[in-house]
């Protein structure tokens, strides 16, 4: 009997234990290359385990059940254990949701974990891990950010150059985690056609490595900048200590997250004792010069002036200086020409600014020497380079004195038509009699005039229905507005960048909105390319609206010139129109 009486004692304790079910990480603070254990555990047996989501996670291992059962003095305890290894697939604050049971037919949940991912972190090797260290020796897997400087001036290029260094490992692929940011940089990345592998020596050791990316950076502000790390989760084939029945090693398909680190560009500002006045911004080494194509005119004829800085430098990144001519010769505005070539040393070529001139009148007309000044890198000053003065000499036509004086003197003349101009030769009569309202056209027109309107408001309350029924319409006509707006506000600040192609880009935006009927989140480059091919639409139109879209958030951070601004504004009309037509 006493025994029953303690069996029945465990039960009901058993029955009134509290059910916990918690969740427990190895580590709430990991780099993009670390993985995380995650452990959800229960001290019942619950039953339909729902594991959460993950997400901004990838699932290595797992899960693993582990299930143990103990009596201690008389007491039992039970604890049952799904386990995970996590890999990080993006930088941030990730949370990891719920995990669910079911028990004696209730739900129990767990408490919702977070998690911070920062940049990829500095590994210990561990010997006993097979993932690091394999059966045939010593394996290397590594990223590595080569600079080709790291204390430039302002605006001198510097190149970043990603190579994967890698031996006793077959790489299988890869994939980026997060892309490389270069805030305060003008930059460019240069073509890699083919992927080669090349032999070479990392610290050392003989291995082979991959270039993977290479970009051309100006910094545009002087202090220390910091260059955003490159991560990438690689395929590897891992060598183990066991061999086949063949003899042949046998390897382990595993991934591994490498990142180049971040890196510290010391920035030395230009000298400012020494600066030029007319100074704009140029740094490198060119030739400058203004050509006229004639210095004699004929009345009616015009020439062109062409401004042009040829070189190496950072070419895109700086304005040429502007023309002063006299009164008598009308000059319109330029048109800005670029040829200009991107390679690991810079940015090499020609820039260039057209003017076209008329002359008004007869006689000949000087144009100043302009000058125009740049930061020679080799010699660590500033260099000034002054163009001739130039001559226009205009053959005929009237003389600035004469066409004076002959339109003061056409003020003080009265022809002969103009004698009579203030003497009316018609007379209007009116009569004395006025009509009565009774009676009158516009008495029959307000009397009829309900019966007129009533049918009208009619049509136009069934026509308002009807549009306000049309949900998808009334949204395409908002988006095309709003594209037509934000063009016109782009328009508006061609002389302040940054809102412009803030309002550039939103106007981009709303216009595929409206025609692709598609929401901000459905934005990605490739799905755009899809659903503006699949709409008859011109791939090299495609290419044109999404680099221009690209190009606008670079833009915002790049010094521009107000010609390279309204080109962009000249070629989002062009495409949005073009487009438009296309879109069927």
């Amino acid at each position: 009997m006493k025994r029953y009486l303690i069996l029945l004692l465990f039960t009901f304790q058993g029955l009134m234990a509290q059910v916990q079910f918690e969740a427990r990480v190895s580590k709430n603070s990991l780099g993009i290359n670390e993985r995380l254990r995650i452990d959800f555990i229960m001290n019942v047996d619950g039953d339909n385990f729902e594991q959460p989501s993950f997400d901004g996670f990838r699932i290595v291992a797992g899960p693993s059940q582990q299930i143990s059962q103990s009596w201690v003095n008389g007491r039992s305890s039970f604890q049952k254990i799904y386990s995970y290894i996590l890999q990080p697939a993006q930088k941030g604050n990730l949370t990891i949701k719920q995990a669910a049971i079911e028990f004696n037919g209730q739900k129990y949940k767990t408490t919702p974990i977070k998690v911070a991912v920062t940049n990829a972190v500095a590994e210990e090797r561990d010997p006993n891990d097979p993932r690091q260290q394999g059966g045939a020796g010593s394996e290397t897997l590594n990223l590595v950010a080569e600079i080709s400087k790291t204390n430039p001036y302002l605006n001198e290029p510097i190149t970043v150059v990603y190579k994967l260094y890698f031996n006793n490992i077959n790489v299988t692929g890869f994939k980026e985690l997060g892309k490389p940011k270069y805030n305060d940089f003008w930059n460019q990345n240069i073509e890699i056609k083919q992927l080669a592998i090349e032999e070479g020596s990392y610290r050392g050791q003989r291995c082979y490595f991959v270039v993977l990316k290479k970009t051309i950076l100006y910094p545009q502000k002087s202090g220390k900048l910091t260059i955003e790390p490159l991560s990438l989760d690689i395929g590897v084939q891992l060598p183990t200590n066991r061999r086949d029945m063949f003899g042949q090693m046998i390897l382990s398909e595993d991934n591994k997250v490498v990142s180049a680190g971040a890196k510290t560009i010391n920035v030395r500002p230009l000298p400012e004792g020494s600066k030029p006045e007319d100074f704009t911004g140029a740094v490198g080494k060119f030739n400058f010069t203004v050509t006229p194509s004639k210095t004699t005119l004929k009345n009616g004829e015009s020439l062109d002036l062409v401004v042009s800085a040829a070189g190496s430098g950072n070419m895109k990144l700086f304005t040429l200086p502007k023309p002063v001519v006299p009164n008598a010769l009308e000059m319109y505005d330029p048109v800005h020409d670029e040829k200009v070539t991107t390679s690991l040393s810079g940015m090499s070529g020609k820039i260039s600014d057209k003017y076209t001139i008329i002359p008004q009148y007869k006689g000949k007309y000087t144009i100043k020497p302009m000058q125009f000044s740049y930061f020679d890198l080799n010699s660590g000053s500033y260099k000034t380079i002054t163009s001739q003065e130039i001559t226009v000499d205009v053959l005929d036509g009237p003389m600035q004195a004469e066409s004076n004086a002959t339109a003061n003197a056409a003020k003080n003349v009265i022809t002969k038509t103009e004698q009579f101009k203030y003497i009316k030769p018609k007379t209007t009569l009116v009569s004395m009699a006025k009509n009565d309202f009774y009676g009158s056209n516009l008495y029959y027109g307000l009397l009829l005039a309900p019966f007129l309107i009533l049918p009208i408001i009619v049509l136009v309350k069934k026509k308002k229905e009807a549009i306000d029924s049309d949900v998808t319409g009334n949204r395409i006509k908002m988006n095309n507005k709003l594209a037509k707006k934000y063009l016109s506000e782009a328009k508006k600040h061609l002389n302040n960048k940054e809102p412009f192609y803030i309002a550039l880009e939103k106007a981009m935006h709303n216009f595929l909105k409206a025609k692709l009927h598609i929401e901000t989140s459905e934005m990605s480059k490739d799905n755009i390319r899809e659903l503006l091919l699949s709409r008859n639409t011109n791939p090299e139109s495609v290419q044109n609206f999404i680099n221009l879209t690209e190009n606008c958030e670079f833009a915002r951070y790049a010094p521009a010139s107000s010609a390279s601004i309204q080109q962009d504004y000249d070629k989002a009309v062009l495409i949005i129109s073009e487009l438009e037509k296309q879109i069927v």
